[in-house]
C-alpha cells in the first residue's frame, strides 16, 4: 500500500476515533463553577488536536478483543475476562494527560501559541494555567478509575499512568539539563525523548490492555510498540523542523536550531565535528533568514546526519510494528502498523 493511502487508512480512523473522544472530553470536564478556572481547563481541549494518543487506545482494545473496528460501544467494551469496560474513559483519560503535559511545557517555555490559539497562560495567567493543568492531572486519574474493569487491572492500570506522569517530568527534566550542557550523547538523547513523549503512547497502549485483562507478554509487547513508534514520532519530529518550509510547518523552520535545542541530528553532527554551535547566528526565530536555515540544513545534509535520524526513526518504527505480533491477525492490528508508519511518513 502506498504512502498516500496509508495516510489517508489513518486520517479516517483517527477522525472517527476523535469525534468520539471529543465527546467524551465535552461530557467529562463540562463548564462549572469557578468559571475561569474551567474555561482554562477546556482550553486547548476545545483547540482540538489530532487525538492520536486516545485513538492507540482504542485500536489496541479492538485488536485484543478481535472485532471489527468501531462495531461495539466503547462505553460497554468486551474484555478478555468476559466483563465490560469503559474504554472511552480510559482513552480519554490518556488525552487530558496529554493536554495537561502541553499547558505546562508551554508555561515552561513560555510559548505564546498552541494548537493555533493562544497558550493557556497568554490566554489567562500564569497562576490559572498551573491550576488548569493541576485539573487535568487530577480529571485523568477520575476517569481511568471508573472504567468498570476488574479492581486489579484497574489498579494496575492506574499505577502504569501514574508512573509514566513521573516519567514525562523526568523527560522534561532532562530536556532543560541538556540546554545547558555538553557532552550530550545520542543515547542520553533517546533516551530523554522515551521519558518526555513516547512513554504516553507506551501508557496508552499499555493501560487499555491491562483493563482488557491481556497477559503480562502481550502488555509487555504493546507497550514496546507504543514506546519504539513514540520515539520514532519525535525523532521525524526533528526531521521536520528541519526540512519542511515554514509557511507549512506552521512556525519558524530550524526553530531548534536556533533555540540551541540538541536532538538526534545535532548529536550526531557534532560527533562528525560540525561546529553546531556556529551554524545560526540568530539569537531569536523572529531575526533568523532563510537562506541562514538553508545553509545550516545544508551543512548537517552533507554530514549525513539527516539522513542518521531518519533511519533511527525507520529502525524503530519497524520494532514498534514487529512487536503487534502478540496481536490477532485483524483489521484493528493493522490499522496500528499503519498509524505507527504515518507517524513517521506525515505530510504538511
Amino acid at each position: 500500500m502506498s504512502s498516500e493511502a496509508t495516510e489517508e487508512r489513518v486520517l479516517e480512523a483517527v477522525a472517527e476515533r476523535r469525534e468520539l473522544v471529543n465527546g467524551a472530553l465535552d461530557e467529562e470536564i463540562p463548564m462549572q463553577s469557578p468559571e475561569r478556572l474551567y474555561e482554562a481547563t477546556r482550553h486547548l481541549l476545545l483547540a482540538g488536536g489530532k487525538r492520536l494518543r486516545p485513538t492507540v487506545s482504542l485500536l489496541t482494545a479492538e485488536a485484543l478483543a478481535d472485532v471489527e473496528p468501531l462495531s461495539v460501544d466503547y462505553r460497554s467494551f468486551p474484555a478478555l475476562d468476559g466483563t465490560e469496560i469503559d474504554m472511552l474513559a480510559a482513552a480519554t483519560s490518556i488525552e487530558v494527560i496529554q493536554s495537561f503535559t502541553l499547558i505546562h511545557d508551554d508555561i515552561m517555555d513560555d510559548d505564546d501559541l498552541r494548537r493555533g490559539v493562544p497558550a493557556v497562560h497568554k490566554a489567562y495567567d500564569t497562576e490559572m494555567a498551573i491550576l488548569a493543568g493541576d485539573t487535568l492531572y487530577a480529571k485523568a486519574f477520575e476517569l481511568l478509575s471508573e472504567t468498570g474493569a476488574d479492581p486489579a487491572n484497574g489498579i494496575e492500570a492506574v499505577r502504569r499512568l501514574a508512573t509514566t506522569c513521573t516519567q514525562i517530568c523526568e523527560g522534561q527534566a532532562l530536556d532543560v539539563e541538556f540546554e545547558h550542557r555538553t557532552g550530550v550523547i545520542p543515547d542520553e538523547y533517546l533516551e530523554m525523548i522515551e521519558l518526555k513523549t513516547a512513554v504516553l503512547y507506551g501508557a496508552a497502549t499499555a493501560t487499555a490492555a491491562v483493563l482488557m485483562d491481556a497477559d503480562d507478554e502481550t502488555v509487555e509487547a504493546l507497550y514496546r510498540y507504543g514506546i519504539d513508534s513514540g520515539r520514532a514520532f519525535q525523532i521525524q519530529d526533528d526531521v521536520l523542523d528541519l526540512t519542511v518550509p515554514s509557511e507549512k510547518l506552521g512556525k519558524q523552520r530550524g526553530s531548534d536550531l536556533v533555540e540551541n535545542k540538541e536532538t538526534l541530528i545535532t548529536l550526531h553532527a557534532r560527533q562528525q565535528g560540525v561546529d553546531v554551535d556556529g551554524l545560526v547566528d540568530a539569537d531569536d526565530v523572529e531575526s533568523v533568514s532563510e537562506p541562514e536555515i538553508e545553509a545550516a540544513v545544508s551543512e548537517l545534509d552533507a554530514a549525513g546526519s539527516i539522513d542518521y535520524a531518519e533511519a533511527k526513526a525507520r529502525e524503530l518504527t519497524e520494532n514498534a510494528k514487529d512487536h503487534l505480533a502478540v496481536l490477532p491477525d485483524n483489521e484493528a492490528r493493522t490499522l496500528l502498523s499503519d498509524l505507527a508508519e504515518y507517524l513517521i511518513t506525515r505530510g504538511y
